[in-house]
């Protein structure tokens, strides 16, 4: 078996920056940013179901888009696991041995790309497709959502990076085809059982 892949000489010593910073800093930040990295991925669920109840309320096709923004993001978890499965880096809280904020994660469980990073950017991406202004709020909590995988110990700054990179890539196209046929996508969504979900259009 291929050994893991060691990270750290890319940029190991800004990761060690980070949780010294983390160490140091009020308890309160600490909490607030560990409750964030661990359950912030469910406020794009909830951005989601607006952009979706939006376009559909106002009975325009940007409802299309909307819906197939879940799908999106899931595409482009699907596209991260597949890179972690290829490059297999091993987490700079295994390679260290510090106390994290966050539990390290077992041996198996790889570090890069994140797939925190990947999830919240292609969900963001793909909602500015469908809403600027929910887009934009939403692109400000994924960039939170990267930099808090790094502050509660268990990615280095690339990986949040390359993560990030992925999901909003695939978002992009993904969106960006979406979008495109999105009229007729609408008319064939209105005669099938997905009705309900794009009624108003």
């Amino acid at each position: 078996m291929t050994p893991a892949y060691d990270g750290w000489h890319i940029d190991g010593s800004a990761y060690t920056e980070v949780i010294d910073l983390a160490r140091t800093a009020p308890g309160w930040l600490d909490t607030l940013i560990s409750v964030w990295s661990t359950y912030g991925l469910a406020l794009f669920a909830l951005l989601m179901v607006a952009g979706w109840w939006r376009a559909r309320r106002a009975g325009t096709p940007e409802v299309v888009t909307a819906l197939a923004v879940p799908l999106i993001t899931l595409l482009a978890f699907g596209g991260d696991a597949l890179l972690k499965l290829a490059v297999r880096e091993d987490r700079p809280c295994q390679i260290l041995k510090v106390p994290t904020l966050e539990a390290c994660p077992a041996h198996g469980d790889w570090s890069f790309p994140s797939n925190h990073s990947a999830l919240a950017a292609a969900a963001a991406v793909a909602l500015l497709f469908v809403s600027r202004r929910l887009g934009i709020l939403a692109l400000v909590a994924a960039v939170l959502m990267t930099a808090s995988r790094v502050w509660v110990g268990v990615h280095y700054p690339h990986d949040v990076l390359a993560g990030f990179l992925v999901g909003a890539s695939v978002a992009f196209v993904s969106a960006w085809g979406v979008r495109r046929n999105q009229r007729a996508l609408a008319e064939r969504l209105k005669s099938g059982p997905l009705r309900p979900l794009v009624a108003g259009t």
